[in-house]
């Protein structure tokens, strides 16, 4: 009973991580598309609505349950042993420090900077400055497909460590692609309407 409801909790925090990555990453796009800075704030707070709302959860609840199952279920420190499940860690691990140093950092100055904005009644220098920049933006669009390999490898659960290593490969060659492509599909100095 104990392992189902664990297995319950880590599933309903990985779908909580997901759809809450997905929202985030929906609400980032669109304040890409957006000119008028009302819209755009909206966006914004929408990325922080979802990200505290539901990522945040969803991550506390995984890392919750997935300690508790690895300690009674998979031999505490022996789960080194298992590729799939270290693998997991490592990424989680990983993600969950970025997510809420790099990335959620990120999103809390954005926020403030267009609330400054909009007290001025325009986009300021700083917000197009932060907007533009490269390194959030990277570890913003890693996030998805880094969750993509840990759940891979939770569902399939390899005993060698090639699909971290080629999974983890992709994600970065894809978080680089959207790095690179999506700022030039929608360049913060476009005069487009909406």
């Amino acid at each position: 009973m104990t392992y189902t409801l664990l297995k319950f909790a880590h599933v309903l925090g990985a779908i909580l991580i997901g759809g809450g990555l997905i929202s985030v990453w929906l609400s980032d796009l669109r304040s890409r598309q957006l000119r008028e800075l009302p819209q755009f704030s909206e966006a914004v707070r929408n990325i922080a609505v979802f990200y505290d709302g539901v990522v945040v959860p969803g991550a506390l609840l995984l890392l919750a349950s997935g300690i508790w199952l690895i300690v009674k279920f998979f031999g505490g420190w022996d789960f080194i042993k298992m590729p799939w499940l270290a693998g997991m860690v490592f990424l989680f691990a990983f993600e969950f420090i970025e997510g809420n140093t790099v990335t959620r950092l990120y999103f809390l100055r954005l926020r403030r900077l267009t609330k400054e904005a909009l007290k001025t009644g325009g986009f300021t220098p700083e917000l197009k400055q932060a907007r533009a920049e490269n390194v959030p933006t990277f570890t913003h669009f890693l996030d998805l497909p880094m969750l993509f390999v840990i759940v891979a490898l939770g569902a399939i659960r390899p005993g060698t460590w090639t699909l971290f290593i080629v999974g983890s490969v992709v994600a970065i060659l894809i978080a680089t692609f959207l790095t690179i492509y999506v700022p030039k599909l929608y360049p913060w100095g476009d005069k487009r309407s909406n």
